[in-house]
């Protein structure tokens, strides 16, 4: 069970499950028995319908559920755009995954459009992808034709890699696919709730292509490709533990001996090099990302270990050292990017970087967070989580990253469904302490800093369904919340409050909806469009979001509310 489902156990949610479950018809009945709550939980119970019988209908327009081979195209967008997407993939995911040589994939790239159509099917894939990959945080959007042809290309990546194996699978250039199509998955929210599955066969192949033992006890190997067997395999096995951190699930990885990348930039290596002098850890390059992510491997490997061990403790000295040391990690990181000079670290590298590390604190710390606020003993948990929350919602400004945050799912999701969850815990805590007090009305700017980032969660979660996301259940649940914490403040009754809420949310979801309908219908009775009508976020054409429904299911975890 996901992090995220298992702190939606907390008692402050009660309320709201019991809202949701009274209105689909699976409540006691001992609860908003008021005439005017039951009334609006009628409605309210009618809107769910509407929004899921909506959310069914652009479900069907997934590429997984009506892609057949005959229809598969991989016609590539005009070169001027496919150029401006591949160099904002380079710069932005390609200096923390380190899946490509720079100067190779260029070459490469320059080879497919110099004869496009007699491109072999791994060329074409591999540019696609990553053309695909740098839509996504593009400054003007993608419109619906665009998105339905990325989703495409995504399908047909991964149907090509799930075919019968052949030679050309099982090689470096393979699993360069298989990394970039993780990654698409996870950004474009295709079937990114199952991607720890995925990532042991990815492993598996990993393996069978030694890229678990270091290029020097293999014979025959060149720099150049020493160099990319070790990057890809420090970009799976990360690519591995962020997957099993969103599953809850050990990240089995095998015993390796393949040394870390070697601090060089891309344009310092190449097929004739026969020697490489790395740079001093100091010194930023292409690789330094990924150098600073292995680093912290260790840590988080332990974190890991101890929240999927099979012994029902937590040793909470355990938890405080891991704690500790992944603290000084970040604080080692900020150190040594905050003194690059220049231009060269961006702020969407900065974000990324601090939030694959950070997102470990959460679950970390969520088994103690509940007993902290009876056990002082235990408050450096309640502390740790609440700054690691934070820390995640509000990251450097950066237009970017904040597209990444809006549209992504997996990996992308996760973290943020587990600040969202912290922040509201501590939220309806602390509402609920200050009213037992008698300190609501004096001491009010703690908990209106908490209501104002509950707001601006209420308005990422508007963005994701605008940008295609379908399940509706974390803009109603977080208007429930604030209701919740305002009906407490003025003194409103708290039941009518919260289905009020609900009521109101619902509507504007299933407006939402009915015009991401809309626009699924038109992408889908016109070609798609490469460049124009880009500048409109909300011209998606399909459920591009959660695609099993999850985000926040953890409020419900009886599966018969699902």
């Amino acid at each position: 069970m996901r992090w995220s489902l298992w702190m939606g156990k907390a008692k402050e949610f009660a309320p709201f499950i019991t809202c949701y479950a009274e209105a689909i018809g699976k409540g006691t009945g001992e609860a908003f028995q008021a005439p005017d709550a039951r009334a609006v939980l009628s409605h309210v119970g009618d809107l769910i319908k509407q929004c899921k019988d909506i959310a069914r209908t652009i479900k069907l327009w997934r590429p997984s559920r009506s892609l057949f081979n005959s229809q598969i195209d991989l016609a590539p967008p005009s070169r001027e755009y496919a150029h401006t997407m591949v160099g904002l993939y380079l710069g932005s995911f390609e200096s923390v995954y380190r899946i490509l040589h720079i100067p190779s994939f260029w070459a490469e790239y320059e080879t497919f459009w110099s004869n496009p159509e007699q491109a072999p099917t791994e060329l074409r894939l591999k540019i696609l992808l990553v053309v695909g990959i740098g839509a996504s945080i593009h400054e003007t959007g993608m419109n619906a034709g665009l998105h339905h042809t990325i989703h495409r290309w995504i399908h047909a990546a991964q149907a090509w890699l799930s075919g019968p194996l052949e030679k050309d699978r099982l090689a470096v250039s393979g699993l360069q696919i298989d990394c970039l199509t993780i990654l698409a998955r996870q950004i474009y929210s295709i079937g990114a709730d199952l991607v720890w599955t995925s990532m042991g066969t990815l492993l598996h192949k990993a393996m069978q292509i030694n890229l678990h033992r270091d290029p020097k006890h293999l014979s025959g190997i060149p720099v150049l490709q020493a160099e990319v067997r070790r990057r890809l395999w420090a970009t799976i096995v990360e690519m591995t533990v962020q997957a099993a951190l969103d599953s809850a699930m050990p990240p089995s990885l095998p015993e390796s001996d393949t040394e870390p990348p070697s601090n060089i930039n891309d344009d310092e290596i190449s097929e004739s090099t026969t020697a490489i002098q790395p740079h001093s850890s100091r010194i930023y390059t292409t690789t330094s990302m990924q150098l600073l992510m292995l680093a912290s491997l260790p840590v988080r490997l332990r974190i890991l270990h101890t929240l999927t061990s099979l012994s029902p403790e937590i040793s909470y000295l355990d938890v405080i050292a891991s704690s500790s040391e992944l603290t000084n990690v970040l604080t080692s990181n900020y150190e040594f990017i905050k003194d690059d000079a220049g231009a060269s670290i961006t702020p969407f590298h900065r974000n990324l970087l601090d939030y694959l590390i950070r997102r470990f604190m959460i679950p970390l710390h969520c088994p103690f967070t509940d007993k902290a606020r009876t056990n002082p003993l235990l408050s450096s948990s309640l502390k740790a989580t609440l700054d690691a929350a934070m820390a995640i919602m509000s990251p450097e400004p950066d237009d970017a990253f904040s597209r990444l945050m809006a549209i992504g799912g997996g990996l992308f999701r996760e973290g943020i469904w587990c600040a969202m969850t912290v922040i509201s815990i501590e939220l309806l805590a602390q509402t609920e302490a200050q009213s037992i007090d008698g300190t609501l009305h004096r001491n009010h700017r703690y908990i209106g800093l908490l209501k104002n980032i509950a707001t601006d969660l209420l308005s990422i979660s508007v963005e994701r369904i605008r940008q295609g996301e379908t399940n509706i259940k974390g803009h109603m649940f977080m208007s429930m919340i604030i209701a919740q914490v305002e009906a407490a403040q003025s003194g409103a009754d708290s039941e009518l409050s919260i289905a009020k809420s609900a009521e109101s949310s619902l509507e504007l979801c299933r407006d939402l909806l009915m015009t991401l309908a809309d626009t699924v219908s038109l992408a889908h009775s016109s070609d798609g469009d490469f460049e124009s009508g880009a500048s409109h976020h909300g011209e998606l054409e399909e459920a591009t979001g959660l695609d099993l429904d999850l985000d926040w299911d953890f409020l419900l975890p009886d599966a018969g509310f699902a």
